[in-house]
């Protein structure tokens, strides 16, 4: 699917899409030449078509439901996944100590480089390919999100739960990383009040947290199963 959504796109447009700042930045290049630019704008570009698909899929939600399910949909959690699945990874453009520090497998990176991709494919006139990209590697997960949004949003219900009671935040700490180096997988305890709430285990960083916050929310009731 990469291959159809790049296929006839502008090859500076999608070389700069791929280009990571620290890439520009090691190379004494101008920041022209890496993402940035095309993120911000494929951002856009990323909640135009996907509000309109959810508002065709959702025709009777109200604008309160569709908002709280794009805001997962376009999320790095989400497209960091998808980025992954299409190999967008493995195409990055990165600078030798942002590559030796695991740049090529961190979130925020991934999920960035699909958001410039995206802004690249659309100012190429790839309209409709970007509308059968999203509808087929995103739009999936909306189903999910809907029946089970407090799994997907579970640090930010716990946070508000533990800010109300005594105005802590719940802190996160990495117990193990184990596994591989292309295929980690890392076990995270939270902690609020001095005391551990649970724990969890997850393929990164993020994933972990965001499961234990899940767990440590039905823990303490504030969610049901």
């Amino acid at each position: 699917m990469l291959e159809n959504l790049l296929n006839n796109c502008d090859e500076k447009l999608v070389k700069t899409a791929l280009t990571h700042p620290s890439y520009t930045k090691e190379n004494n290049l101008s920041d022209l030449g890496n993402y940035e630019r095309l993120e911000f704008f494929g951002d856009s570009v990323l909640k135009l078509f996907t509000s309109k698909l959810l508002y065709e899929m959702y025709p009777e939600a109200a604008e309160g439901k569709l908002s709280k399910i794009r805001s997962i949909l376009v999320s790095d959690a989400i497209l960091a996944q998808v980025a992954v699945k299409i190999g967008l990874d493995k195409k990055m453009i990165l600078g030798p100590s942002e590559q030796k520090q695991g740049g090529r497998k961190r979130e925020s990176n991934i999920a960035c480089t699909l958001e410039a991709v995206l802004g690249a494919c659309y100012l190429s006139g790839k309209r409709d390919e970007i509308e059968s990209f999203i509808k087929e590697y995103i739009m999936v997960y909306a189903d999910d999100i809907d029946k089970h949004f407090e799994k997907y949003n579970a640090k930010d219900i716990l946070q508000q739960y533990t800010q109300g009671i005594n105005k802590t935040r719940p802190e996160y700490n990495v117990v193990s990383v184990t596994g591989p180096a292309h295929k980690p997988n890392f076990c995270v305890e939270v902690v609020w009040d001095s005391k551990v709430v649970a724990q969890a285990c997850g393929k990164s960083k993020k994933d972990a947290e965001q499961q234990c916050a899940y767990e440590a929310c039905k823990s303490l009731g504030i969610i049901s199963e």
